[in-house]
């Protein structure tokens, strides 16, 4: 009876230590999950509508956005759903940047990503939509840029691609790289 004993004392011993070591570590799990508070907005805006001026006091450029979080700290304001309208040095026909989400950073670069879509306010614009996934625009310059593929809707074609730079003052637009481009016959 003794073995009998001494074993079922090692089982029950070995058991409660396989417990101690399961609930410590446990402990250990609950402890790490503390929530960060560095990456809280400063403030955050529902329906946001910005207009820009430049330093002659023209309208440079309008921000819409269903909701904006400011982060002082790191000087980045996020967007969700932005809506940005750009306007020429020139003061004419504006272009309009859309896409779900973008970030602005401190230095006027904005970087818009998911479903991005560049248009041409001018019906008359030979370059009528640019979509892509990922572009960023120099709000200082008027210029924006892709890496990322591309598409270009214009009148009679449309031009697939990757590469992008597209000055909106200067109304110049490079492809780096040109993958295709499909004619539409125009109906007159």
């Amino acid at each position: 009876m003794t073995r009998l004993y001494t074993l079922a004392f090692f089982v029950l011993l070995l058991a409660a230590i396989a417990y101690g070591l399961v609930e410590w570590h446990q402990t250990e799990e609950r402890e790490t999950t503390t929530v960060n508070t560095t990456l809280t907005p400063d403030f955050i805006a529902e329906s946001l509508k910005s207009n820009t001026f430049n330093l002659k006091g023209d309208l440079s450029h309008v921000i819409d956005a269903q909701r904006m979080e400011h982060y002082a700290d790191i000087e980045v304001t996020h967007f969700e759903f932005p809506h940005l309208t750009l306007y020429p040095e020139d003061k004419k026909i504006p272009w309009e940047v859309s896409s779900t989400e973008g970030t602005l950073f401190s230095d006027n670069r904005v970087k818009l990503k998911n479903r991005v879509k560049l248009s041409s306010t001018d019906p008359e614009s030979l370059i009528q939509e640019i979509h892509g996934k990922d572009i960023e625009l120099d709000l200082n310059t008027n210029i924006v840029s892709s890496e990322q593929a591309i598409v270009v809707l214009g009148k009679g074609f449309t031009m697939y691609g990757s590469g992008l730079i597209v000055d909106i003052n200067t109304k110049q637009m490079t492809l780096t790289e040109h993958v295709q481009t499909i004619y539409k016959k125009i109906k007159e």
